[in-house]
């Protein structure tokens, strides 16, 4: 295997042992290394838990656990090695201390408190590459470098449609449209993410409850976030009546209009009409911790995060139906797009079908 191969390969394996922690980590990264010597690998480990062992260090541990010297051995990490002391000591400092003599990095660390591993590194005379060899591993941490960068989630858009582009009847009507198997999918990523949100117009019709169901592990109970600009969630709906066993959070223009106790309140101004989406994401961040956020809304919200450009991925299930009526409710509506220049383009990053369904993941261009 030659070099460029072989960082690719490397760097994949520490992306996919990363992968682990979605779910455990946040606010953290999901970071994953890997040490090699002699073209073999001696050790590997992933940050497994927010406040646990950082992916380096646990990586250093594992490779001392099977009896392996990372002397002289290179490691492959998704991310720079912190630099600083948090919940966990620098990992710079173990590395260095290891006898680690390359190091292979998919992306340095944008955060003011722990970037600048690298010039640590180099200055300890170790080895520094940095690649983008392998777009799993540079692009893993992309939720928590969004936050910092923007001060607002990673936003994840679900929803399933028919073939002609309706996610449910005139009347509203949507359940099922999608088959069973992804209906399985979208609760089990409910059971990784930090929140789900929806439009009121989705909590009235479906009252629903939000939660992750039938899933072997829940990782987190998301938070279920609801934009409600007018006060118009009922009080007897289950999202309002499970709110003091469910972290609930309902994002509102005036908090005297709605008189729950067990609920939590985001306060944004009315935009043309809407709640200021960009208010609410950033409230979201830095008020609630929130760095994944699934919306499973209607096409008003949906229309709104694409008017505004802020959703990062988009899952899609397709199934094989069409509805053939012009009253269908559409994917996303309310932008003003008279010209293909104004469409909102994604890139495919997988597809795969499930059953007679096809599930479709979209990442922003």
């Amino acid at each position: 295997m030659n070099e460029p191969l072989q960082t690719k390969h490397y760097l994949d394996l520490a992306a996919r042992c990363a992968f682990r922690g979605l779910g455990n980590v946040e606010p953290n990264p999901m970071v994953g290394a890997v040490i090699v010597k002699n073209d073999q690998v001696i050790g590997i480990g992933h940050h497994t838990k927010f406040g646990h062992l950082h992916a380096e260090r646990e990586a250093l541990a594992n490779c001392k656990a099977q009896g392996n010297d990372p002397q002289d051995a290179t490691l492959y990490c998704t991310l720079e090695p912190c630099s600083h002391t948090g919940k966990q000591p620098p990992c710079t400092q173990a590395v260095i201390q290891a006898g680690i003599a390359r190091v292979v990095i998919a992306r340095k660390d944008p955060a003011d408190v722990s970037c600048g591993g690298i010039q640590i590194l180099q200055a300890a005379g170790i080895e520094v590459e940095l690649t983008e060899i392998s777009p799993n591993a540079t692009h893993l941490s992309d939720p928590f470098i969004h936050r910092i960068k923007t001060g607002q989630p990673w936003v994840i858009a679900k929803w399933a449609q028919t073939l002609d582009g309706r996610i449910a009847t005139r009347s509203g009507e949507s359940q099922w449209i999608s088959n069973p198997r992804c209906r399985s999918r979208v609760h089990r990523l409910r059971a990784k993410v930090d929140a789900i949100m929806v439009g009121v117009g989705t909590a009235i019709a479906d009252d629903p409850m939000l939660t992750a169901r039938d899933c072997r592990f829940v990782r987190k109970v998301a938070k279920r976030v609801i934009l409600d600009t007018n006060a118009r969630l009922d009080p007897n709906s289950k999202l309002i009546q499970s709110a003091n066993q469910v972290p609930t959070i309902v994002c509102i223009a005036d908090p005297a209009k709605f008189q729950s106790t067990d609920c939590s309140i985001v306060e944004a101004p009315i935009v043309d009409g809407r709640l200021d989406i960009r208010t609410v994401l950033t409230k979201l961040a830095a008020e609630h911790d929130i760095t994944t956020l699934m919306v499973e809304a209607g096409p008003r919200v949906l229309g709104s995060l694409i008017e505004h450009d802020l959703i990062n991925e988009a899952i899609v299930h397709l199934a094989p139906g069409v509805m053939a009526d012009d009253q269908a409710k559409a994917v996303a509506t309310g932008r003003d797009a008279s010209k293909l220049i104004d469409m909102r383009r994604f890139d495919l990053v997988r597809s795969k079908q499930i059953d007679n369904d096809i599930e479709l993941h979209y990442r922003k261009r």
